[in-house]
């Protein structure tokens, strides 16, 4: 097929693009912005666009599909194009459940902790030489790419995101998939540009559950109580439900965890806070499921260093440790932030966090963020008026968003990168952890030269 891209650039998409180019496909795309991984990535592929912008007589009647990025507009050019003749126009879930229609779909959603536990999942099946579909939202350690279609196994791995399709397809992505089996690990608010209120929005995650195909299994995270609520009004008595939670742990002399489970087994992990052995419980229930053998999921996970950008160590010293993370909703900045401070209790704590999100970044979602960052022995928070302004939100008194973080006079509130990178820059690193939250990457701001990257 001839598959063309418009908004090629985004994570997914290109992804999405790299995978099918090698299936054998014939792959184009456009975009009117490119950054890196992505356009070094397509650059190899030879599938980087000659320049960047919308190009409508490109758009053509020999393309058999047209998939649809978010970051294109409904008035985007190439789309009238598209549409004027008639083509086959898709988002790029839709794409993925026609291509994995004859898979067994297993869907990892949830509010956070999706992208890690179906990371997880995907590094014990690799380990036990089961072949799988998938698509993940972030680069794991072993695998090429983030999608993978090509398998000739009977599993489809899917993270299940709550966010729409397209600007033409106002459906969560995670609608889509079908699932023999689903995960669910949260529920909390987010993503206010689209769901104004946190019942629409958990509403979501109810219409997920309409979605799992009838005889399914539904494995979800018995310690989030909206989750819970969610649950218990679904009123489907064809799945079989299962629960997980929190495993018993305890931290070893030589910086390992220790965790063990209810059937007995042990595992031992270097990855840091609750909500992380959490995701292994959930990880664990659903290879238990796939009848994956459990002694080799644990044998495999205990090797597992975590997802890009996902409680990821940037930088580290005999005394210190640079984490980034992908956090940007308030439960899981509050999750980190404490997990991060528990694993280093003798350590100075320093969190730095960018509002970037249209929900971070807009005044009614703000006091939700009330002390996510109290565990923190300095904090930060930094945002860019310019991207206010690209995301067409009004601009933010940086009192008014001390006040919605507890209020503390201690908490430094920054719009400046240069600013930025000498705080951090002067910041000891000795008997130091910092934590740097973010799901942009600070405008740009370079930490390695300050941050002793090794």
């Amino acid at each position: 097929m001839h598959i063309h891209f418009i908004a090629i650039g985004g994570s997914a998409m290109h992804n999405l693009a790299l995978a099918l180019h090698d299936a054998g496909h014939r792959v184009s795309g456009s975009d009117d912005h490119i950054n890196e991984p992505s356009r070094g990535r397509l650059e190899r592929a030879g599938l980087l666009p000659p320049e960047e912008g919308w190009f409508p007589h490109q758009i053509t009647a020999a393309i058999d599909r047209i998939i649809l990025g978010m970051h294109a507009k409904p008035d985007n050019p190439e789309l009238l194009r598209a549409s004027e003749l008639g083509l086959t126009i898709q988002s790029y879930p839709e794409f993925l459940h026609e291509i994995n229609a004859q898979k067994k779909r297993v869907v990892i959603g949830g509010s956070h902790g999706k992208t890690t536990i179906t990371s997880m999942l995907m590094h014990a099946l690799r380990g036990t030489n089961v072949q799988f579909n998938y698509m993940v939202g972030a680069q794991l350690e072993g695998f090429e790419r983030m999608v993978e279609l090509q398998s000739e196994g009977e599993w489809a791995i899917l993270e299940g995101d709550e966010y729409l399709s397209s600007p033409i397809d106002r459906r969560p992505k995670f609608l889509w998939y079908e699932p023999e089996v689903a995960l669910l690990s949260s529920i909390a608010w987010d993503h206010i540009n689209v769901f104004p209120t946190e019942a629409e929005y958990a509403e979501q995650f109810s219409l997920f559950l309409k979605t799992v195909l009838p005889g399914g299994v539904v494995v979800w995270c018995q310690e989030n109580t909206r989750l819970a609520e969610i649950i218990a009004s679904c009123g489907r008595k064809d799945l079989n439900w299962v629960t997980y939670q929190t495993p018993k742990h305890k931290t070893l002399p030589d910086g390992l965890s220790e965790l063990t489970f209810p059937d007995g087994a042990i595992i031992h992990t270097t990855l840091v806070g609750a909500h992380n052995y959490q995701n292994i419980a959930g990880a664990r229930e659903l290879a238990r499921i796939m009848n994956v053998n459990l002694s080799a999921f644990d044998s495999a996970i205990e090797h597992f260093k975590g997802a890009a950008r996902r409680l990821e160590t940037f930088s580290e010293g005999e005394r210190f440790t640079v984490y980034r993370d992908f956090a940007h909703a308030p439960s899981k900045v509050s999750a980190t932030t404490t997990a991060v401070k528990a694993a280093f209790p003798l350590r100075k704590l320093t969190a730095v966090f960018e509002l970037h999100t249209f929900s971070s970044l807009n005044a009614e979602f703000l006091p939700t963020y009330a002390n996510a960052l109290e565990a923190a022995d300095e904090a930060i928070v930094f945002y860019s008026p310019a991207v206010l302004t690209q995301k067409g939100l009004p601009a933010l008194d940086p009192e008014f968003i001390r006040s919605c973080f507890g209020g503390d006079s201690s908490l430094q509130i920054m719009t400046d990168v240069a600013e930025l990178e000498q705080v951090i820059g002067s910041v000891s690193l000795e008997h130091r952890t910092i934590l740097l939250m973010s799901s942009g990457w600070f405008q740009g701001a370079d930490f390695s030269s300050s941050l002793a990257l090794s």
